[in-house]
């Protein structure tokens, strides 16, 4: 497997003296049935580290650069992602920073996760054997903790324990599949949003806790609070995006659809019929269901519907046993015990009986629906 280490650099040329020579003589040979190699990814440095590393290219053949206009972090990434894939024939990159804030020594636990089947491993900061700077002022730190906090608190992502962090590994096909939405974020929010369409897309995602340290050389060239207001703006916007448009939206549509069935049906023999409401609403919850179901598969789970005559059945059996459940013992239940305390002469009671009940119907089902029936099966 060919592995590159990817660096990128603006007037990082004392930086890189030093840890190309650690990597090649101390990291890679420590690395076995791997083809290790380093690119740069220099934004025209005025410093020469462009010119520092072909003279260094001389020594190792393993080593390369890409040059190119300074326009953010991420536009440098994609550039160079992109040339490793198809210049190098790389199967493998990394992520890596070149002022040693990064532990070269963690590269082969990174590998060794790659061997186990990850598509992308992240360095973690933010659990056991992971840590940030102590001598950090105590505002960087607040700044570093809430920011990585609050994007896993609104993506609903716990396992994920770092998002912001530049220390990674992934493979090819994880880069190709997101590079032309990647394309958009030029600057430092690529980590974040690079992270999120991973998990978005099933990659399998592993973690190594290593300690991030200080600069060894240099200035960092990250505006802090423009960054958490740009990491902000991201992740909300990001998060109603993916609520309206994406799987949720879609849910809620055909949710909604299926709430005028059951509701309709409910008022039809509660009123016309005289039914007990509690067994009009299993009626109406029976049509509801596979109107539900059906539209399920056929618009909100589309990449992943039933595609054989067996495939649909079961998914239909799984989707109604799950689904009846639901009606029954949360929709059904919660209009039973508020009828028996508050009544059930009243047209308006009944209807405010079934819109709480079918409030949490609705988190119950979109669950079971996206984790069991329409399960999203993991990329490798």
């Amino acid at each position: 497997m060919k592995v590159v280490i990817i660096t990128p650099t603006y007037n990082e040329k004392g930086n890189i003296d030093r840890l190309i020579p650690i990597l090649e003589n101390e990291i890679f040979p420590k690395i076995k049935n791997h083809d290790m190699n380093i690119l740069v990814a220099d934004d025209n440095s005025p410093d020469g580290t462009a010119n520092e590393v072909k003279k260094l290219m001389q020594e190792w053949k393993n080593l390369d650069v890409s040059s190119g206009e300074r326009h953010g972090l991420g536009a440098a990434y994609v550039r160079a992602m992109t040339y490793a894939v198809e210049k190098l024939k790389a199967d493998v990159m990394f992520e890596m920073d070149a002022d040693f804030q990064h532990d070269p020594e963690k590269i082969p636990e990174f590998i060794k996760k790659i061997d186990e089947g990850y598509d992308m491993v992240i360095g973690n900061r933010y659990s056991n054997g992971g840590s940030i700077p102590k001598n950090w002022p105590l505002l960087r730190k607040l700044f570093s903790i809430v920011a990585n906090l609050f994007v896993r608190t609104i993506f609903m992502k716990f396992s994920i324990h770092d998002w912001t962090g530049g220390f990674r590994a992934l493979k090819k096909e994880v880069f190709l599949k997101e590079r032309e939405e990647l394309t958009n974020y030029k600057g430092y929010i690529f980590q974040i949003s690079f992270l999120q369409k991973a998990i978005r897309d099933g990659f399998k995602i592993g973690e190594v806790p290593f300690h991030f340290s200080d600069r060894a050389l240099g200035r960092s060239k990250i505006a802090p609070i423009g960054y958490i207001l740009e990491v902000f703006k991201f992740v909300i916007i990001t998060r109603i995006q993916e609520i309206l448009f994406g799987k949720f939206g879609k849910f809620l549509v055909v949710g909604g659809t299926g709430f005028i069935i059951n509701w309709a049906v409910l008022n039809l023999l509660f009123t016309k019929f005289n039914f007990r409401p509690e067994i009009a609403n299993l009626a109406g919850a029976a049509l509801a269901i596979f109107s539900n179901y059906n539209l399920n598969n056929l618009w909100t789970f589309e990449e992943r519907k039933a595609n054989n005559l067996g495939s649909y059945l079961l998914k239909m059996l799984q989707f109604y046993a799950t689904s009846s459940f639901g009606v029954i013992f949360i929709q059904t239940g919660t209009i039973f015990i508020l009828g028996s305390i508050f009544g059930r002469e009243n047209r308006l009671l009944i209807n405010l009986y079934f819109i709480i009940g079918t409030g949490l119907l609705l988190i119950w089902n979109f669950t079971v629906y996206n984790k069991i029936i329409w399960r999203k099966e993991p990329q490798g």
